[in-house]
């Protein structure tokens, strides 16, 4: 969570966080067992610690923008911890523990700051001087007057959210787009805010270094930003565009943008996923999340996602997508996408994509693949299915 590629991420407050949470038990040590204080440190303590571990210690597809889900633990402990603190600031345990809390707030945000070039040096080192000249003040509160001591806590806090707030400017002044979003100023990640551009491969994948296809083969993907396609040598049915009917990779924009970006589509594509919409209870049906998204960002209608973000889970399976096709649930199946079974995922939107491919007619719509699933064709399984 310190590493370069995190830190600024979400770690500006959690060694902060990591003090607060033991202080703020010990502080309640010999409260009662139903003491809601302790039982608010144990729910919020434990989401921080075991979720900040999983992130630390897990193998596999790990992308940054992740620990966000750390963000209402840290708040919630600093919070908890800074109060307890606070209320007992006239006493040794309480001025040393605001005294340390802002101190290595301050120290770490220097150091977090001092990866970027973004800022200049006069922000890291303002952050540092005023964090560690506010800690030096609230260690000795007791002694000095009580607008002093208040104008030493909002110093404290203004070093501690320095930092993030800069990071949190450049986040809301830089385009995003793309899946992988990194938040910060340029140079923090992927390119202005997603993916391409930032010189960093996007995130671990199984088996492989960093950036790498699965199974550790090298590889770029298809319908990524900067016109990257092709398939990865050695994942089963490549990424996107793979279609059922024989269509290579990246054939005529069969796949929408593939894994990591999700391409709008064309007002012909809009048009024809609008026609009786309201018949239907998902106006199409594509492999993976991303191709999904794109044609619901585009229609503004539901669009069924096949196998989860990469097309390797079991939802829907193929019995259960040829009971919703039966109920005429769905009109059209976008071809191609995903990355169908690869590394021990579920196979399910492979046969899927097959039992759509010899079932249903192929319909091109402005140079895209789709199956009208409205159509089973004669002799074909597809008849008995919708029959």
């Amino acid at each position: 969570m310190f590493a370069d590629s995190t830190g600024g991420q979400i770690s500006w407050l959690l060694p902060t966080a990591l003090l607060l949470l033991v202080t703020g038990l010990a502080m309640c040590g010999r409260a009662p067992r139903t003491d809601p204080r302790r039982a608010a440190y144990v729910v919020w303590g434990g989401w921080l610690l075991v979720t900040m571990s999983v992130f630390s210690l897990m193998a596999g597809i790990f992308h940054e923008y992740y620990t966000v889900a750390l963000a209402p633990a840290i708040a919630a402990v600093v919070g908890m911890g800074a109060r307890a603190a606070w209320e007992r600031r006239a006493a040794p345990a309480g001025s040393l523990t605001l005294a340390f809390a802002v101190g290595i707030a301050a120290s770490w945000g220097f150091v977090l700051l001092s990866r970027t070039s973004a800022y200049g040096a006069w922000l890291r080192y303002a952050v540092l001087l005023l964090g560690l000249g506010a800690g030096l003040a609230l260690l000795v509160n007791s002694v000095l007057p009580r607008r002093v001591v208040a104008i030493a806590a909002a110093a404290g806090m203004t070093a501690g959210l320095a930092g993030p707030a800069a990071f949190s400017a450049s986040t809301i002044a830089t385009g995003h787009t793309g899946s992988i979003v990194y938040a910060g100023p340029a140079g923090q990640g992927f390119g202005p805010g997603g993916l391409g551009g930032r010189g960093r491969p996007p995130g671990r994948f199984p088996g492989g270094a960093p950036g790498g296809a699965p199974g550790g083969q090298a590889g770029t993907f298809p319908g990524a930003p900067g016109g990257q396609g092709g398939t990865a040598p050695g994942a089963a049915g490549g990424f996107s565009g793979a279609a059922p009917n024989g269509q290579g990779a990246g054939a005529a924009r069969g796949a929408m943008g593939g894994l990591l970006d999700a391409s709008m589509p064309s007002s012909a594509v809009v048009d024809a996923l609008k026609t009786d919409a309201a018949t239907y209870t998902w106006v199409a049906a594509a492999v993976g999340s991303q191709n999904a998204a794109g044609l619901q960002l585009g229609t503004q209608l539901p669009v069924m996602a096949i196998g989860g973000f990469n097309g390797s889970d079991p939802s829907p399976t193929l019995a259960q997508f040829k009971d919703l096709v039966a109920q005429g649930k769905i009109h059209y199946f976008l071809s191609g996408g995903g990355f169908r079974g690869q590394n021990g995922g579920a196979t399910d939107s492979s046969s899927i994509a097959s039992w759509v491919a010899s079932s249903f007619p192929s319909v091109t719509i402005d140079g895209q693949t789709f199956y009208d699933l409205t159509k089973p064709l004669t002799g074909g399984s597809g008849s008995a299915v919708a029959s």
